[in-house]
């Protein structure tokens, strides 16, 4: 049945194919095909637009015309039956889609491998990175990412780990992280984007890092308004760092 109201519209001229949309839209509704994203069908789209400030080329735009209607039981058809078939593969964007949003899971070292690496001098005896997935970026991990179930969520402004010297040792290990900038990024993806994953990955921590420019506390309110839209909430553990790299202030943020 076909109803009056809001879907995505793609314009192909616009489009380069970058796959960038694609783990954005939390229902699986687009992928790439012949190097454009396309919709899979109606209904797999809620018109919401989560994906369109993921497009670096602003080829995607909400209109509204007659579609058919949003099927939200198809979407969690299609979304559990992907998860099955990339079993135990992680989900990869389809062919011509952008290498930095394929999601990867790295294996933590364990302290036997610690133990038994070779002993080195200089640069080359730092421990390894406490890094486990990728990506990184806000922009670019879903909200339906397999390493934010159940996760200790790092939530860390992204000058944080140049600025401070041990950001692996220290707020790394054991959490999952995602990196973005509050100023120059769009605050209200953010937002939808943390609320979505609030909702749906039964998130147990969240740490916030940030600089002390005025402009990382802007983190603050993305998280806040992000628990209040998905009712959640959830204590969050602040650091703020100074520009020369030390820890300023750590303890609870304000509610």
């Amino acid at each position: 049945m076909k109803l009056m109201r809001k879907i995505i519209e793609i314009d192909e001229n616009l489009c380069n194919g970058c796959g960038q949309c694609v783990p954005a839209c939390a229902e699986g509704a687009l992928e790439i095909v012949d190097g454009k994203a396309r919709m899979i069908a109606e209904k797999y789209c809620d018109g919401l637009g989560a994906c369109l400030g993921d497009c670096p080329t602003d080829a995607l735009r909400i209109i509204e015309r007659l579609a058919e209607d949003f099927d939200e039981e198809a979407v969690e058809e299609l979304l559990a039956s992907r998860e099955n078939a990339t079993q135990p593969k992680l989900p990869q964007p389809a062919e011509g889609g952008c290498p930095s949003a394929r999601l990867q899971v790295f294996s933590a070292t364990t302290p036997c491998q610690a133990a038994n690496k070779p002993i080195s001098h200089g640069a080359a005896s730092e421990s390894a990175g406490e890094l486990t997935h990728w990506p990184v970026q806000i922009r670019l991990v879903p909200p339906t990412a397999p390493f934010l179930k159940n996760a200790d969520l790092l939530v860390a402004a992204d000058c944080t780990p140049v600025a401070y010297p041990h950001f692996h040792r220290d707020f790394l290990k054991g959490r999952t992280i995602m990196v973005g900038c509050p100023k120059f990024d769009d605050t209200d993806a953010y937002i939808q984007k943390f609320a979505e994953i609030l909702k749906t990955s039964n998130i147990n921590s969240v740490t916030n890092v940030i600089m002390e420019v005025p402009c990382c506390g802007s983190m603050r309110h993305i998280l806040k308004e992000a628990m209040r839209i998905a009712d959640v909430r959830i204590d969050v553990d602040e650091v703020v760092i100074s520009t020369r790299g030390e820890i300023i202030h750590r303890g609870k943020m304000a509610a």
